[in-house]
Parts: C-alpha cells; sequence; structure tokens
C-alpha cells in the first residue's frame, strides 16, 4: 500500500502520465518552416521579385525605342488600255510587287525630368515591396510565437490534469478498499468516483483544446493538419522591456509606420511627374528603309532605293483648360493625405504599445502572485494528502485541496501565456521580434 501510494505521489509532484513518443518541434524549427513554407510569405517574396524586375532604367523611359518594319504590296492588275492614236492593249494578270522594310529609332531625351522621377518612383515600390514582406514574415512568425506557446501552456495543464486524476484514481482506491473493510461508507465511493469523471471530463476538454492549436500551428508551417508532436513546454518571459525603447523601436521600425513613409515618397515623386507636363518634351527620331517595286509595264519597270530619314521634334503644352493646375492641386492633397496617415498611424501605434505594455506589466505582477498561490496550493496539496493517507482529514477536504491545486496550475500557465503574449505582440509592434 505504501508503495503504491508513493507511485502516485510522485506522479502528482512532477512524473505525469504523458506520451514521451511524440517528436518535439522546437520553436526556431517551426519559425524555419514558416520562413519557407507560409503561403502569404511566399506571395510576398514573388511580389518583391516583380517588384526588383520593375526598376530599370528602360521601364522608366529612358532608353530608346527600336522598331523593325518590313512592307510587302502586291497587286494582280486585269486592265485594258486605249492609246490615243487608237491601239489596244490588254493586260491579264500582271503583278506590282512593292518592297519596304527597315529600322526606326525614337528616343525621348528630354521629359521634364518625369523619366528620373519614374525611376525614383520604381525603386520606392521596390522598397515598398520589402517591407510588405517584412511585414508579411514578422505577422506571421508571431502568429507561430502565440500558438507555439498556446500549445506549451496547454501541454502544461495536461501534465496537471494527468496528475490530479492519478491522484483520483488513488482516492477511488482507498474508498473501495476502505467501503470493504467497512471504514468507509458507499457514499465516499460514489463521491471519489464523481470527482475523478469530472477531472476526466476537463481532461477531455483540454485534449480537444489542445488539439484545434495543433491544427494551426500545422497550417501555419504548411504541412499536413494531423502532423503529430509536441512542444517544448518551457515559456521563458523577458520581463526587461521598456516603454520609452519600445516607442522609440516603433517609431524607426514598426512596418505599417515604414509603408506609410514610403508611400509618401511615392507620392512625391507622382508630383514631380505630374510637373513635368510643364516643361517641353524634346525627342529624336532616325531611320534607314530599303525600297524595292517591280511593275511589268510603263516606263520603269523596275526601281530600287535606300533612305536615311533624321530628325527632332519638340513639344509643349500651351493650354490643356486649366488640367495641368487641376492635377497638381490633386496630388498635392494626396501627398498631405499620406502625411496625415502617418501621423495617423504613429499615433495608433503609440497607443497600441502604451496599452500592451500596461497589459505586458500587470501580466508580469499577476504571474508573480500566480507563483507564490501555485507554491502554497502544491504545498497544501501535499500535506493534504499526507493527512489523507492516514485517515486524518475528510475526503471533501482532501478534494478541495486538490481543486485548488489545479486552479492554481491554470491560472499560473494562463498568467505565463497572456505575459508572453504580450511581450511577442510588443515586439511586433516594434518591429524587433527576432526570430
Amino acid at each position: 500500500m505504501k508503495k503504491l501510494f508513493l507511485f502516485y505521489l510522485l506522479l502528482f509532484i512532477g512524473i505525469p502520465l504523458w506520451s514521451q513518443n511524440q517528436p518535439i518541434l522546437t520553436l526556431e524549427e517551426a519559425v524555419a518552416l514558416t520562413l519557407e513554407n507560409n503561403f502569404d510569405i511566399r506571395i510576398a517574396k514573388n511580389d518583391l521579385k516583380i517588384d526588383e524586375e520593375n526598376v530599370t532604367i528602360g521601364n522608366a523611359g529612358m532608353l530608346p525605342r527600336i522598331n523593325g518594319t518590313v512592307t510587302n504590296n502586291n497587286t494582280i492588275l486585269n486592265q485594258t488600255q486605249t492609246q490615243a492614236i487608237g491601239n489596244e492593249i490588254e493586260i491579264d494578270g500582271a503583278r506590282n510587287i512593292n518592297i519596304n522594310y527597315g529600322v526606326g529609332v525614337e528616343w525621348t531625351i528630354f521629359d521634364g525630368f518625369r523619366m528620373f522621377a519614374r525611376h525614383n518612383q520604381l525603386k520606392e515600390l521596390q522598397n515598398l515591396g520589402a517591407t510588405e514582406l517584412k511585414l508579411s514574415v514578422l505577422s506571421r512568425v508571431s502568429a507561430v510565437y502565440q500558438t507555439y506557446f498556446t500549445l506549451a501552456t496547454q501541454q502544461q495543464q495536461l501534465k496537471m490534469i494527468d496528475s490530479i486524476i492519478s491522484v483520483s484514481e488513488f482516492r477511488l482506491k482507498t474508498a473501495k478498499n476502505r467501503f470493504t473493510i467497512g471504514k468507509a461508507s458507499k457514499l465516499e465511493v460514489l463521491n471519489a468516483e464523481v470527482d475523478l469523471n469530472a477531472d476526466q471530463s476537463t481532461k477531455i476538454q483540454l485534449q480537444e483544446q489542445y488539439g484545434v492549436s495543433k491544427v494551426m500551428l500545422n497550417e501555419l508551417l504548411v504541412r499536413p493538419l494531423d502532423t503529430d508532436f509536441k512542444v517544448a513546454d518551457i515559456i521563458s518571459i523577458d520581463n526587461s522591456l521598456l516603454l520609452p525603447d519600445l516607442l522609440s523601436s516603433a517609431e524607426k521600425q514598426n512596418p505599417q509606420l515604414q509603408l506609410q513613409y514610403i508611400n509618401k515618397k511615392i507620392q512625391e515623386y507622382e508630383l514631380k511627374q505630374v510637373k513635368a507636363n510643364r516643361y517641353p518634351t524634346v525627342s529624336i527620331s532616325g531611320g534607314y528603309n530599303l525600297i524595292r517595286s517591280q511593275s511589268p509595264f510603263g516606263f520603269v519597270t523596275e526601281s530600287t532605293g535606300r533612305n536615311f530619314n533624321y530628325g527632332f521634334t519638340a513639344s509643349l503644352n500651351l493650354f490643356d483648360g486649366f488640367n495641368q493646375n487641376r492635377n497638381e492641386k490633386v496630388s498635392k492633397i494626396q501627398l498631405e493625405n499620406t502625411q496625415l496617415q502617418i501621423e495617423r498611424q504613429t499615433q495608433q501605434i503609440q497607443s497600441q504599445v502604451a496599452s500592451l505594455y500596461q497589459s505586458y506589466l500587470s501580466n508580469l505582477s499577476l504571474l508573480e502572485l500566480e507563483k507564490k498561490n501555485e507554491a502554497i496550493a502544491k504545498q497544501n496539496m501535499e500535506i493534504t494528502l499526507e493527512k489523507f493517507k492516514i485517515g486524518s482529514v475528510a475526503p471533501i477536504e482532501f478534494r478541495t485541496a486538490q481543486e485548488n491545486y489545479g486552479n492554481a496550475v491554470i491560472r499560473l500557465t494562463t498568467a505565463e501565456l497572456l505575459t508572453k503574449q504580450s511581450e511577442i505582440s510588443l515586439k511586433e509592434l516594434a518591429g524587433s521580434l527576432t526570430f
């Protein structure tokens, strides 16, 4: 009996019934799989590749356009001609051939600096794509962190409920033995059985939540949703975060805010392109053509020729119904809106960081309190268990100590998770989440 009691006590204080066959997925492996496989990140990478391909001087309009042309016109002629002297000539199936082929060049050498503004705008669009990729990576990695540590918390709670169930089974067996020898009533056995069923019901609910979280993490990692694994259930908390540092980092590194800054630069270059219409546009052109024609009748039956042409074109918008003024005003208003969006985004991020930091501090305090509560509840459970062993404590008092310990563990693990989630969210907003 003492050996059996010791076995259950060891289960209670730290050797839970937990499967050791599941492969352990480390946080580093989860993040690596996400960066490699996640659909949102892969799409953002491809979008960035498109932006990189678009950054060329040709796309900005700085290079000449060269066209090669070939024209072949053929005519089959059936004709009757009456000359002035009265002679009549009939022509059947006469074929005229005219071939023209050559190369033409057209190059805009000045367009009011629009091409340079366009090239700079393409570079900023590339920066925009890179920042959008960073935002996608941060949000997906943050989701992996959140889900991973949720699983770690659920594993801890499952270990706890396994220990509680082991003690409840020991209590039920003890009650049955006492009932057999006439030292306990049937009511004690029934109460122990009801409490065991309640613990098993709690375990089923925890297993359901655990299974859902595993599916969510598998989805983020883009692997079969039924892939079985467990995570490392140690949660380390960074308690050194400071609000001024977070706000400063967010202002410099937050991807959403950086997107607004880049959008402002893009709009500035858009305004320059609109203003370019006030300047003249100068283009040069040239070409080289070969001409060949054949005709079976007439004074000239065949001719060939070569020609080279060149020149320039200059144009200036003198009046367009005041549309130029209107377009510039609209572009300036859009630029002003981008500045307002920066200010709005900055305020929103500062508000989010400040609010989350308050939650972070509260969770840190709550975590320390729950650690003390869990230690007290555990000590109380151990003392009550000793008294239950010698029959000096009522079953209901034993059950109360057991429930208090279980609730203390749940509160402690929940406080750990909430603190970790606050930490992750703060680092995500600050753009300093490492992976």
